[in-house]
């Protein structure tokens, strides 16, 4: 589907409309004790109409259709609740809503097609927004969600770090750009990065566990979705902006975004600017260090810290350098919008821990991408069809590694995507609807460190999801099948020099080619979950969820053979297997068949009151979960022109991982509490851990440490500040030959003061991050002994809204 004909299709949809919506809802929101409520926020399900309430607590929702609508309402320090009404032909009027307080703060979600927040849905949600997320904006979308409860970092280096959630990462948690596939390769290896921008974000949405049945089998682990309003839905004039320093990296940031327009077009612009040189380590780290000025990409910034105590105490490759722009508009309709965004991202950073032997080498990557996103929502007043969203992607990237100026791997990746919703009206009182979803990849990988082969895939997905209340229980249903297809015309085996601690070298012809075969196979994924949320008591529920989802290998986990040096290691995908002399590598005649999981969830919330609370519980068995283990045997690697080195100190080896296939049982529990002190004081306490061990014995490799965490906040007229604690306790559950990772403490805080200036809502803040300079290993990272996370960091920021 070519982007004209996407186009024509969303104008033909959008001209389908045939009925008008022209009936109101007004009255007035209030708390428990009557006092109104400004600033609430409304929305009725199913149609474009929403509305705030003015300082009167007075609101008048627009548009609404004839029928029997349900209105959700919250405000902030308040709770979330809903309302069902039948609305005749000359509207309702002098309705009066009643809101919670609640500690909790009650955030809806935009990539579930059904309305779901965090209290109303059976499968976990967490979302960071509005001050939370400016405060926490990171260069990498792994940083940025590192405080999420349930989510931890891959870190690579502060560069290139990918959420991980309960456990998993890589194919099996989708990253989104509002509503589909990032596009990018990050999903191959951690040293890739993320092709999202926080810092010109509106909300990051993370749903934990698998979230298969409208994304995709790329989510049997959970969705990261990060929105934006780069198609707009209305024209309400709005912008905001944020320029911030730091001390530990001298990172520098400026981005802002902003939407205008009037009743019949709304626009949107955003763009931002973010560098940073080599970070500073804690003061008692004593591993590898950036000890050559010439390895930084800012010659200038780097003689001046040459003259810094701290300069020897810095990360080589750490450096980044990002910059883009997003330029859209939509066209408003009575009974929706259909819209069209232009974004643009080019990234440059180095590449941690990417040497040969015992030299540190300037190694970096640049990265950029194009892509096209179409969008559109559009209500419908009929017997059937209640609502059509669309959404499509065409996407083009490239990462090109570069070692000492010359370009040595290109990664490369043209992907379009398309996805329609047809959701429809409630049916014996049950909602829902069916998602149609396609996506394609064209994967290229040329140069020596091309360790994954090129490929495509292709997949047709259709989903169903559906949800009925039943007094005070809300039961979900849903299921998807799907038909993935991977194709790698030319996957290249080559002779490789393999040996342990003791053992001598085996083959003779380094590097020779031995295998050079096309591979083409077919997988139909099929997933199916069940849900209910049961409101037990005034303020309180339980969620249960049970899913089974299957997912399709990727080509990486397949075909994989070489060197990965991002990661430091040698990488063998599951279509090999070791010979019986553990010398070589042969075809493996087993059937490299599904992933197939098997989740349960149980979630208890309180969420009105003083004290709210979200306590969750998780079992969940993977059958056929592939995974890379260390193999205990090393891999001569030396680049073209180069000799390997004749004595076995590993120096120019890397360790060999092979993918293999296990049954996996991986349980925990997430639990997070909110306690509204008085007005001006929030505590802040929350816990997660996570158990991976395999069925043949041992533990999965990289596993998150139970980790506690506990913040309290002050929040006054003007003044804001918080202070938070982080325990990550030492992980000893290791795999096979993986070290136990000590434990570590991380302090943090910050103080922002409000003001006004002319039109603008300005803040200024100062954050401090790891006050104490601890020096911390990130277990879940490829490059633990290589990058701690950073030492003690000041930031300085100004950013505004109007």
């Amino acid at each position: 589907m070519n982007q004209k004909s996407a186009l024509a299709l969303l104008i033909a949809a959008s001209l389908a409309s045939t009925s008008a919506f022209a009936n109101t809802i007004s009255g007035r929101i209030v708390d428990s004790k009557g006092k109104p409520l400004a600033n609430a926020s409304l929305n009725v399900a199913g149609s474009a109409s929403k509305t705030v309430s003015d300082e009167n607590g007075q609101f008048l929702l627009t548009d609404v259709p004839v029928n029997q609508v349900e209105v959700h309402f919250s405000a902030r320090r308040y709770g979330h609740s809903n309302a069902q009404f039948t609305v005749p032909a000359n509207g309702l009027t002098d309705v009066t809503l009643v809101l919670q307080a609640s500690s909790i703060e009650i955030i809806d979600v935009t990539i579930s097609p059904l309305h779901a927040s965090i209290i109303e849905s059976s499968l976990p949600i967490s979302v960071l927004a509005g001050d939370k997320l400016k405060m926490q904006q990171a260069t990498t979308l792994g940083d940025t969600l590192s405080k999420q409860v349930g989510v931890h970092s891959t870190f690579q280096g502060g560069v290139a770090s990918s959420p991980i959630i309960r456990g998993l990462d890589g194919p099996r948690v989708l990253i989104m750009q509002n509503g589909l596939d990032a596009g990018d390769a990050s999903r191959v290896g951690p040293d890739h990065s993320v092709a999202t921008e926080a810092s010109t974000a509106k909300q990051i949405e993370v749903l934990r566990g698998p979230a298969t049945l409208f994304y995709g089998s790329g989510a049997i682990g959970g969705v990261v979705n990060v929105v934006d309003e780069r198609v707009p839905s209305n024209s309400t004039p709005r912008a905001e902006w944020i320029t911030e320093l730091q001390s530990v990296d001298s990172a520098k940031l400026v981005a802002g975004n902003m939407v205008t327009g009037n009743s019949d077009y709304a626009v949107y612009l955003d763009g931002f600017w973010r560098d940073s040189i080599n970070y500073r380590t804690p003061g008692d780290w004593q591993g590898e260090l950036d000890d050559h000025s010439d390895h930084d990409h800012d010659e200038a910034e780097h003689d001046e810290a040459e003259h810094d105590e701290h300069s020897t105490k810095r990360i080589a490759n750490t450096f980044s350098t990002s910059k883009g722009f997003t330029l859209g508009g939509s066209k408003l309709l009575e009974n929706g919008f259909v819209g069209i965004a232009y974004g643009r991202l080019e990234r440059d950073f180095g590449m941690p821990g990417h040497s040969h032997g015992d030299e540190e080498e300037l190694t970096q990557a640049e990265k950029t991408q194009d892509r096209v996103q179409l969008q559109s929502e559009l209500y419908f007043n009929d017997h059937w069809i209640r609502q059509f969203n669309s959404r499509l992607a065409f996407t083009d990237y490239q990462h090109a590694e570069i070692e000492n100026g010359e370009v040595g791997t290109v990664f490369t990746n043209k992907s379009q995507e398309a996805r329609f919703e047809l959701l429809h009206r409630p049916w014996f009182d049950w909602k829902g609807g069916l998602s149609l979803h396609y996506k394609f990849s064209d994967f290229g990988a040329v140069g020596e460190e091309a360790f994954s082969p090129a490929s495509e895939t292709r997949t047709l997905g259709l989903g169903w999801m559906t949800e009925r209340h039943f007094g005070p229980v809300l039961l979900q249903l849903g299921a998807r099948v799907e038909q993935v297809r991977l194709d790698a015309a030319e996957v290249k085996v080559v002779d490789i020099e393999l040996h342990g601690d003791e053992a001598e070298h085996a083959g003779e012809e380094h590097g020779a080619e031995i295998a050079d075969f096309a591979f083409a196979e077919r997988y139909n994924p099929f997933s199916v979950s069940a849900g209910l949320v049961w409101d037990f008591q005034e303020g309180y529920n339980v969620g249960l969820s049970f899913s089974h989802a299957e997912r399709a290998p990727s080509a990486a986990e397949l075909l994989s053979f070489g060197p990965h040096l991002g990661t430091r290691s040698y990488e063998v995908g599951a279509l090999f297997q070791l010979n019986e002399d553990r010398d070589g590598f042969e075809l493996n005649a087993a059937t490299q068949g599904l992933e197939r999981s098997r989740n349960l969830d149980l979630t208890l919330r309180k969420f009105h009151g003083n004290v709210g609370w979200v306590l969750n519980a998780f079992y969940n068995r993977v059958d056929n979960y592939y995974y890379a283990g260390n193999t205990g045997l090393y891999a001569e690697f030396a680049h073209e022109g180069e000799e390997p080195e004749a004595e076995h100190d590993h120096a120019d080896e890397l360790p060999v991982y092979l993918y293999t296939t296990d049954t996996v049982t991986l349980h925990g529990f997430e639990g997070q509490v909110n306690w509204q002190l008085d007005e001006f004081y929030h505590l802040t306490v929350q816990a997660d851990y996570i158990r991976a061990r395999l069925r043949s014995g041992g533990e999965l490799p990289r596993t998150p440490p139970l980790r506690l965490m506990t913040e309290l906040a002050y929040q006054g007229e003007q003044f804001d500040a918080d202070f938070s604690i982080s325990r990550y306790f030492k992980q000893d559950n290791t795999a096979t030959l993986e070290e136990v990772t000590p434990g570590y403490t991380m302090v943090d805080a910050s103080v922002s003061y409000r003001f006004n200036w002319g039109q603008q809502a300005l803040v200024a803040y100062v954050k401090a991050q790891n006050i104490t300079d601890e020096l911390a290993l990130v277990h879940t990272s490829f490059l633990r002994d290589v990058t701690p996370l950073p030492g003690r960091n000041f930031a300085l920021g100004l950013r505004g809204s109007f």
